[in-house]
């Protein structure tokens, strides 16, 4: 199976930014030992500080599929579904 790259974005809602930031970055340390991550980035815009970016590389779609059910995942979607405006995921398949 190739390797898959997640690129997230996420807006957080008008004065969120903060608590958005604080439970983004809880997500890294427990991301980064799930299994099939090479790579998982969060990034914060210069320009526009409430916009946060993941960037990710998975060894394979099934061990991405497996990672977005851990709990540390499922608590992003019950805690920060008030913090987010908006998200935009791609998931794209390394060709080169």
């Amino acid at each position: 199976m190739p390797q898959v790259t997640v690129v997230a974005t996420l807006v957080a809602k008008k004065g969120c930014d903060q608590e958005l930031e604080k439970l983004l970055k809880g997500l890294v340390g427990h991301s980064r030992k799930d299994e099939g991550c090479i790579q998982y980035d969060l990034h914060r815009g210069i320009e526009e500080p409430r916009v946060y970016v993941f960037y990710e590389i998975w060894e394979s779609m099934e061990l991405l599929q497996k990672h977005s059910k851990a709990p540390h995942l499922e608590a992003l979607q019950r805690d920060g579904a008030a913090l987010i405006e908006s998200r935009d995921i791609k998931v794209l398949e390394k060709i080169a």
